[in-house]
């Protein structure tokens, strides 16, 4: 049964319920269209036809043609693969999911996906999330990521604040065809959704990035945004763990990059090029007047009501772009910019599918300040888990158990 979003819990945590799925809005509200070609055919919205602006080009989610079920074992064997994070991390590089990821946007465009739904459950030291969603096709696929967020676990428990799995089936059979790690997953693929952004909104001769929260999804954004925007010369990095900022400062350096530690969020941002929030802030970190123009941010932290990274004002002031525009107006940094009366729905520039598709114009002029609320859809997991699987499929990578007979 798909679920919908219901209540806020008298502690202020989101409730919901299993009824129906997150509906897909549309930014500007309905358009009338012609009847479509394909998929839903949108028609075309102020973008010409043209190439992508720097890194490769996207591809297909294979370079081969990807094994129907019978090939790839499901009914030979029956068994499903399950996949370590080392395994994960081992198969999966940030420029082969940024490829795939686009092509999971495009799809979205094209109207090739299942409908994506969340659910949320609160616990008394935490809370589960789940995100699932699909890729039609022969073979279809199917991904359910579950979750498991609590904060205290570092502290208390020496165990990672976020643990979790992704279960990738196939959709001619419904079978499991793996389990792996979510974490790994959770962090090339969001990443790779910012570069996806950036290819398409941020400035083509950007030389400065700044990074607020240096955790393992710092990390990853650099790499991400480094490919598809190689003028990448320095790393301005902020972040109030120090252990954390060392680490991170080390391994953006033997990237070849340099990295100068600034200590206030704002002040990084108005030095940047290209700025990254991956925090899990419950307050605004950056104000009016700290995107300089030209400006591009991928905002990733807000992923849920209680996290906010951007100022209304600001938000209202740019160019905004959403994963998922019905899922950002009830958890994003656009949440937060619609409550405050700064924003309606309406006043997003688009959703990434439709840029990606060309049905809405990416950047324009040197001087638009583009804001990517991203809030993370199972689009990218699924997009991500089924390059992971194709990957150790092809190095015989994993282990594999008669999990279901």
């Amino acid at each position: 049964m798909p679920w919908r979003r219901t209540t806020r819990s008298a502690s202020g945590a989101a409730a919901f319920s299993s009824t129906t799925s997150m509906p897909r809005s549309r930014p500007g509200g309905p358009r009338a269209r012609p009847p479509p070609a394909c998929g839903r055919g949108r028609p075309v919205d102020e973008a010409p036809a043209r190439a992508s602006a720097g890194g490769d080009e996207p591809r297909l989610l294979s370079a081969r043609a990807p094994a129907r079920p019978r090939e790839a074992g499901l009914t030979a064997g029956r068994t499903t693969l399950m996949l370590s994070r080392e395994d994960v991390a081992r198969l999966v590089t940030i420029e082969e999911c940024i490829r795939v990821v686009e092509d999971a946007f495009r799809r979205e465009a094209e109207g090739t996906t299942l409908p994506a739904a969340v659910l949320s459950v609160p616990a008394a030291g935490g809370g589960f999330h789940v995100k699932a969603a699909g890729l039609k096709g022969r073979p279809g696929w199917f991904a359910a990521k579950v979750n498991a967020n609590f904060p205290s676990n570092p502290a208390r428990h020496r165990r990672p604040t976020i643990q979790g799995l992704v279960v990738l089936c196939e959709t001619e059979l419904g079978y499991p065809l793996a389990v792996m790690d979510s974490t790994e997953i959770t962090a090339l693929r969001t990443a790779a959704a910012s570069a996806v952004a950036a290819r398409h909104l941020c400035r083509p001769d950007a030389e400065v990035l700044a990074v607020i929260g240096c955790g393992r999804q710092g990390l990853r954004h650099v790499r991400a945004l480094a490919h598809v925007r190689p003028s990448l010369r320095r790393v301005l990095a902020v972040d109030s763990d120090h252990r954390r900022l060392d680490a991170f400062t080390a391994d953006v350096q033997r990237s070849g990059l340099a990295v100068e530690i600034v200590p206030e969020a704002g002040l990084a941002a108005r030095r940047a090029d290209a700025v990254v929030t991956c925090t899990p802030s419950p307050r605004p970190l950056l104000g009016p007047g700290d995107l300089a123009p030209g400006a591009f941010l991928a905002a990733v932290g807000a992923d849920s009501p209680g996290k906010q990274e951007v100022d209304p004002v600001l938000m209202a002031s740019a160019r905004v772009v959403v994963d998922v525009l019905a899922q950002c107006a009830v958890m994003g940094d656009l949440h937060h910019a619609i409550a405050a009366g700064g924003m309606r729905e309406g006043d997003v520039h688009a959703e990434l599918a439709d840029v990606v598709a060309g049905r809405r114009a990416g950047r324009r002029s040197p001087d638009e300040v583009f804001i990517f609320d991203s809030t993370g859809t199972a689009l990218e997991d699924v997009a991500a888990a089924v390059l992971a699987y194709e990957k150790a499929m092809a190095a015989g990578a994993g282990v594999r158990i008669d999990l279901v007979g």
